[in-house]
């Protein structure tokens, strides 16, 4: 019982689901700031085209037969799909921004590893010192 608690401890503590949480948790706060804004502009839209102001309420009727008719909402499913559409460029560029700034974080990492292989010009002549030492001695 204990390894199994140590083993769903390393799971649930890793810097990967913790980032995971914080991701879910963000992107359902940027869904509603986004189905806000699209509502926004659906309702100017709505003011200048003659349309619902809720897409919610858009719908065609469709009949079936002499007594029968199939309401169709195909406003609801445009509302969803411009949620989609927008969700989706936030994500892309909120990835984009993240990438691009890890590969400016590996990239100053990378340079300070070269500075630091560099030897110093005194530990050079102090190499060259013991080089020239050697071979007089030798």
């Amino acid at each position: 019982m204990k390894k199994l608690w140590k083993e769903f401890k390393e799971f649930a503590f890793t810097g990967s689901v913790i980032d995971m949480a914080v991701g879910v948790i963000l992107g359902g706060a940027l869904k509603d700031v986004v189905t806000a804004l699209v509502n926004m502009l659906l309702g100017i839209l709505s003011s200048i085209i003659k349309i619902p102001a809720s897409l919610d309420e858009a719908v065609i009727k469709v009949n079936v037969g002499e007594m029968a008719t199939v309401p169709i909402k195909w406003g609801a499913f445009v509302a969803s799909l411009i949620n989609f559409v927008l969700l989706a460029l936030c994500i892309f560029a909120m990835v984009k921004a993240i990438n691009s700034t890890k590969k400016a974080l590996l990239k100053e990492e990378k340079e300070e590893e070269k500075e630091e292989e560099k030897t110093s010009p005194e530990v050079e002549l102090l190499e060259e010192i013991r080089d020239l030492l050697k071979e007089k001695n030798a």
